[in-house]
């Protein structure tokens, strides 16, 4: 009997960005802030800082310099669970796009809150 093989998800489109604020709107650990540490697109997973804890078992290895033992670490979350935190307002926003014309006849797309319109772009 053949095993059927899945098709790997398509890319999500993520505009959150490495550090960003973000709150968590669902899950256990709702209500919760922290700044994303790694954004992975492919699997549309967010990695927040204390957020989602899990225990590591991890066996000593002296070659590397590991010490053994229990370690907590930060699992991934989907990025469809949280909200980034704007820096004006200091509420859980939507993200709004806004296309800047500069200077040469480009343009620069730039994230802006939804609420109170202040860019979240560091720049």
């Amino acid at each position: 009997m053949a095993i059927a093989k899945r098709k790997p998800a398509e890319p999500v489109r993520i505009d959150l960005k490495k550090e960003d604020t973000v709150k968590v709107i669902t899950g256990r650990d709702k209500g919760k802030e922290g700044r994303v540490l790694a954004v992975d697109r492919e699997t549309g997973k967010v990695l927040v800082e204390h957020v989602s804890m899990i225990k590591r078992h991890t066996r000593p290895n002296p070659g590397k310099q590991i010490k053994g033992g229990i370690a907590e670490r930060e699992s991934p979350i989907n990025a469809s669970n949280v909200l980034i935190v704007c820096p004006g307002c200091h509420k859980a926003v939507r993200i709004a796009h806004h296309i800047d014309n500069i200077a040469g006849g480009k343009t620069r797309r730039t994230r802006v809150c939804r609420k109170c319109g202040q860019t979240l772009d560091k720049k």
